[in-house]
């Protein structure tokens, strides 16, 4: 007997809008509120058939601990559905789909309320320790020479905050930041910095010709003070002359990676409802598709680009896909140059065997003609812990589209993993 797979009962997502732009007076939670609901009423099931509510989110942010839980009760969930937060970095927004899928394998529920939400905008200066511990001994001084003494130690370093986005895009562990990790693929795998350009126009130019199929997934974001309808990102006007102007932004001298060939800093959420197949039919909810199975797998983390490759060989060995049965592939492009390295890797057997990945020896070269065909996140966007259920979305709307019955939805994540999903639309 087959297993049971989990089937995706309908989807929606914001537009992907970058940093500091029009999202950034929109909490993450606000902004996971909008899809939440929205996915609910476009079912036409109540808030109340929902068991539970599993969302991701990387930032964390302070005024909505558990951002799951304020995200469900604002979008209208009864008090009683209880609702968690997971976070794996980059695949947050994959983890959500998959702990519901084992809650809801292990009976713990029918109908569950899946995504992730990113607010990049919103992520908060840190001050330095010396700067709290001083101001925690002001608020403890007495007397006035109590407090002049504490204030007389003040230095100009302690006024130095931390940009918590630089903070949380490095890896304490190999010390790099995620664009070091980007030059290392690009310098090790000899991609140059027109491969990464050219790559990156394409992204945009696929993006832009792909608005209105994008638009079946986006719910426009409309309130007094602003109208978005879709993604603000791809450049209609983007050209390869532009691209090669822009400096490398994290090894200066040497390097290849540029703003313009990386994914921006973005803000959004997206959200699924999700049951096993076996109690889908009694929702009455025409499924877009079906999660079969999944793979997470570590990699080197001054490498974690290569993310992809390792988890979908885990996956094609456990599950004993032939890579060739699927039609469709999305990667998240973390970086031009990681896809491009991504790619490299799964069509060499001869450079995977520095990896001793299991599973190497199943995968293919994939067909640029079946990878993101609305574009990616160069050009749409990358608000981290919405990403992984943006690209399930994407997929399965485009398998529908292509009357494709496999595909692949994978993404590298910050500190050295992987992330792979295979979707079946029949």
């Amino acid at each position: 007997m087959k297993p049971d797979r989990l089937a995706i009962l309908a989807g929606v997502r914001t537009p992907f809008v970058k940093s500091g732009d029009v999202f950034k007076d929109l909490p993450a939670y606000e902004l996971a509120r909008l899809v939440m609901r929205e996915v609910i009423d476009r079912t036409g099931l109540e808030p109340g058939a929902v068991d539970e509510v599993i969302l991701g989110n990387v930032a964390q942010p302070a005024e909505a601990a558990n951002i799951a839980r304020v995200s469900a009760l604002l979008a209208g969930l009864p008090i009683e559905t209880p609702a968690v937060t997971v976070h794996r970095n980059c695949a947050s927004g994959m983890e959500s789909v998959t702990t519901a899928f084992e809650r809801l394998r292990a009976g713990r529920g029918k109908l569950m309320l899946v995504g992730g939400t990113e607010n990049m905008s919103r992520i908060p200066l840190f001050y330095p320790r010396s700067f709290t511990e001083k101001l925690a001994a002001l608020q403890k001084a007495r007397t006035l020479g109590a407090r002049l003494g504490v204030l007389s130690a003040f230095r100009p370093r302690d006024f130095s905050p931390q940009i918590g986005l630089l903070l949380g895009l490095t890896d304490p562990v190999c010390g790099m930041g995620m664009g070091q990790t980007a030059e290392v693929l690009a310098k090790k795998f000899v991609l140059s910095r027109r491969e990464q350009d050219e790559y990156a126009l394409r992204s945009h130019q696929k993006a832009v010709q792909a608005r209105e199929r994008l638009a079946e997934e986006i719910l426009p974001v409309i309130t007094p003070d602003l109208s978005v309808t879709q993604d603000i990102g791809p450049r209609e006007n983007q050209t390869l002359q532009a691209l090669e102007k822009l400096r490398p932004i994290f090894d200066r001298k040497f390097g290849t990676v540029t703003a313009g060939n990386a994914c921006p800093v973005t803000d959004g959420a997206a959200a699924l409802l999700v049951s096993l197949e076996k109690d889908a039919k009694s929702f009455g909810v025409p499924p877009l598709g079906f999660l079969r199975a999944y793979a997470y797998s570590g990699c080197p983390p001054e490498q974690m680009g290569l993310g992809p490759v390792f988890s979908t060989a885990r996956l094609l060995k456990e599950t004993q896909v032939p890579m060739k049965d699927i039609e469709l592939f999305e990667i998240n492009e973390a970086f031009s140059c990681q896809v491009l390295a991504c790619l490299r890797l799964f069509a060499s057997p001869t450079l995977r065997k520095e990896y001793r990945m299991a599973g190497a020896d199943l995968l293919r070269e994939i067909d640029p003609l079946t990878l993101n065909l609305n574009g990616g996140a160069v050009a749409l966007g990358h608000p981290v812990g919405s990403s992984g259920t943006r690209l399930i979305l994407t997929l399965l709307m485009q398998m529908r589209r292509s009357q494709a019955n496999m595909g692949l939805a994978t993404l590298c994540v910050g500190g050295g993993q992987g992330a792979a999903m295979l979707l079946e639309r029949t």
